[in-house]
């Protein structure tokens, strides 16, 4: 590589690395790569063997049920389908089934972060049932513990996907629930939960990472933008205690691409972009797909831009999988980082402190 383009590249990193924007326009500060640049995380340095970037692949389960919303967005737009979902049994946002379905044959598996949302009225105190937005956030609310919840947990853990943590919206600064939604979780699996994300992103920065760690955590996705795509948080992931724990920045949420059902052409540049740009700095790229997304009448184009997203970064020489089985990879290798030596995992992924304030919303 020659002084020029080593040092552009350098500059890239710097720049990318420097802040997340959130979904209210707050910045979280994330330490540069460069060695000049101050307050520094060391991030992971191996790739799984013999590819060329990463992409991890994630699921937030916010809404698995359409419910009430039904009514709200007829009064917004095509008032006759959307009372007909109120009406009908059948559930649009019910995706489990065609999303296992199209990750099999692309041969890959993701990640499910799943949500246990508290009961406004029956967890939270008076005073915040007059707020609007939470009755918005807790409409939303779905029981892990039900039969039907229960069994889709368990068949994508039997059929390989990553099943994770959503931390509830009050979550970030409270270990001890942190630790109760683990639990739960994990009495369902029968087997241990590794990772996840928060819900709306919110973080705080570093004490959500240290609430992660004591319970049991490896790592967290919550670091990134619902409004903007890109290296936000920098090419690699993070070791923000300089141990085993890891925190993956997000690179794409859905909703922060054009709508792929009027502009594809558009969200398909930015996607091509990012996985051009991982190629060529051996990045590890996040990207995070609401399950209701794949419903194609009410948001087209998401289930394509998604397959075609898959299916660009195999054929650009990518690892793809969850964010676990990568970090399956880096155990299988005695989690070792020097840049010389790489972990191994298999091409497809299946699976064998800056700031204090509450960031990130919108998701």
């Amino acid at each position: 590589m020659s002084e020029t383009s080593r040092s552009d590249r350098l500059s890239r990193v710097r720049h990318a690395s420097s802040s997340v924007v959130d979904g209210r326009d707050r910045t979280v500060l994330v330490p540069s790569d460069d060695e000049t640049g101050g307050q520094q995380f060391s991030r992971v340095k191996t790739l799984p063997d013999d590819a060329e970037f990463g992409l991890c692949l994630t699921h937030d389960v916010d809404r698995p049920y359409k419910g009430f919303r039904s009514l709200y967005y007829a009064t917004q737009e095509r008032p006759r389908y959307h009372l007909r979902t109120a009406l009908s049994s059948s559930n649009p946002y019910w995706q489990f089934g065609e999303l296992m379905a199209l990750e099999d044959e692309l041969g890959v598996r993701s990640a499910f972060y799943f949500l246990n949302e508290q009961h406004l009225l029956a967890d939270r105190p008076v005073s915040e049932w007059v707020s609007p937005s939470n009755w918005v956030q807790h409409l939303g609310r779905y029981d892990i513990t039900s039969d039907e919840i229960s069994a889709v947990i368990r068949a994508l853990d039997a059929g390989g996907w990553e099943v994770g943590l959503h931390g509830s919206y009050h979550s970030p600064t409270d270990r001890d629930r942190l630790r109760e939604e683990k639990h739960a979780l994990e009495e369902i699996l029968e087997g241990s939960v590794t990772g996840g994300r928060q819900h709306h992103l919110r973080l705080s920065v570093p004490d959500t990472w240290h609430h992660h760690r004591e319970i049991g955590l490896d790592y967290d996705t919550s670091l990134g933008s619902s409004t903007e795509c890109g290296f936000h948080g920098g090419y690699r992931p993070l070791r923000p205690f300089d141990d085993e724990f890891i925190v993956f920045p997000l690179t794409i949420m859905d909703q922060a691409l054009p709508d792929p059902g009027s502009s594809f052409e558009a969200a398909r540049r930015i996607c091509e972009r990012l996985l051009t740009e991982a190629a060529e700095n051996d990045a590890i790229m996040t990207v995070l797909w609401h399950p209701r997304y794949f419903n194609e009448q009410e948001f087209p184009g998401h289930r394509t831009l998604y397959r075609w997203l898959v299916e660009r970064a195999q054929e650009l020489g990518a690892w793809v999988g969850s964010p676990g089985a990568f970090c399956e990879t880096l155990e299988d290798n005695g989690n070792q980082t020097p840049e010389s030596r790489r972990a191994d995992g298999t091409v497809d992924g299946t699976p064998s402190a800056a700031s204090s304030a509450i960031v990130g919303d919108n998701s």
